[in-house]
């Protein structure tokens, strides 16, 4: 999507932080921040470990969102996009700037869903947070692999946004299922040394060895999305992005939802609702040889899985920007509602 700005002829700077910082630093003008954490142990919410990060980290937080201010200020944007980053979102308003949200978060407070089983009231505090963390966009572009109702009219349904080297990838199917973990999660790598029957090519463990059946492997982008794009399927936590480059290859998934995470239970129940994969809360010997079993017919309801390239999305934001955000018009006032 930068790209696509760019293209466009815009002027564009980038907030970002961490990993957002390395990867964008080499092609474009990155300003970088300090930027809110989640904690997880074992597949579940460290809420006391989260809480303790973020405080420690108030100092630079509080420099951070000056430094935006103060860029807001000399660089004077016509809209600000966000990928749900608050710091940009509450600067924007400060300024009196219009905001975009591109991002898929939204489809929480915008869109309707099959109710998560036995999750009203997290449903309820997620919607609230993102309603506190992304206060008053202008237009809410959100993307979504299932199509529900809209329910407010700044919002609008596209694709999943993928990245260029994952829609250039051509799909075949090997013997290995994909394993991937972002943090600690040693019980996943105890169920599945139970399954003896299936290859396992395991990824974010920090090892470079086999285990017999389980196959570890080290830190690859290329490495990584060829056996991706080569597997009969993937079992990984219930992320947004690798799930979306899932199915656009047409691979089912066994999603396992961290706990304490809304959002990746509802990417799992909305998952397994569309028979394009399943999900287990607590991973085990049963679910994973089920999901084993069964991925030859996910496979097949995948053949009818919608795709595109990117094109309705990037149209939509290129009018919303044209004759400086014209369309957009004023940005509501910071003492308005969000």
């Amino acid at each position: 999507m930068l790209e696509h700005l760019l293209s466009l002829g815009h002027d564009v700077r980038v907030v970002s932080y961490d990993r957002g910082v390395r990867n964008l630093s080499p092609d474009f003008d990155v300003h970088a921040i300090t930027g809110l954490h989640i904690v997880s142990v074992n597949n579940k919410l460290s809420a006391t470990a989260t809480v303790a990060r973020n405080v420690r980290a108030c100092r630079r937080l509080y420099r951070s969102w000056r430094s935006v201010c103060g860029l807001m200020e000399a660089f004077a944007p016509h809209a600000v996009i966000t990928d749900f980053e608050p710091m940009t979102a509450y600067a924007a308003r400060r300024s009196g700037v219009p905001l975009v949200t591109i991002d898929n978060q939204h489809r929480m407070r915008f869109m309707s869903y099959p109710p998560v089983p036995a999750a009203r009231w997290d449903g309820f505090v997620t919607r609230s947070v993102i309603r506190a963390m992304v206060p008053q966009p202008a237009a809410s572009l959100i993307s979504t692999f299932y199509r529900g109702e809209v329910t407010d009219p700044r919002a609008e349904l596209y694709s999943p946004i993928l990245r260029q080297v994952v829609r250039d990838l051509t799909p075949t199917t090997g013997d290995h299922v994909l394993v991937y973990a972002t943090q600690a999660f040693d019980g996943l790598v105890d169920v599945l040394r139970t399954c003896a029957g299936q290859v396992f090519r395991v990824y974010g463990f920090d090892r470079d060895d086999r285990e017999g059946h389980i196959v570890f492997r080290p830190f690859s982008v290329d490495g990584f999305l060829a056996d991706l794009a080569s597997s009969r399927g993937v079992v990984a936590t219930a992320g947004f992005t690798l799930m979306t480059e899932a199915l656009h290859l047409g691979k089912p998934m066994l999603a396992l939802p961290m706990s304490g995470q809304y959002e990746q239970r509802l990417n799992a129940h909305l998952l397994e609702t569309m028979g394009l994969g399943a999900m287990a809360p607590l991973v085990t010997r049963q679910a994973l040889e089920q999901f084993v079993a069964g991925i030859n017919r996910y496979t097949a309801a995948l053949r009818a899985y919608p795709r595109d390239d990117g094109g309705p999305i990037k149209a939509r934001l290129a009018a919303l920007l044209a004759d400086n955000a014209r369309a957009l018009g004023p940005a509501p006032s910071s003492a308005g509602g969000v």
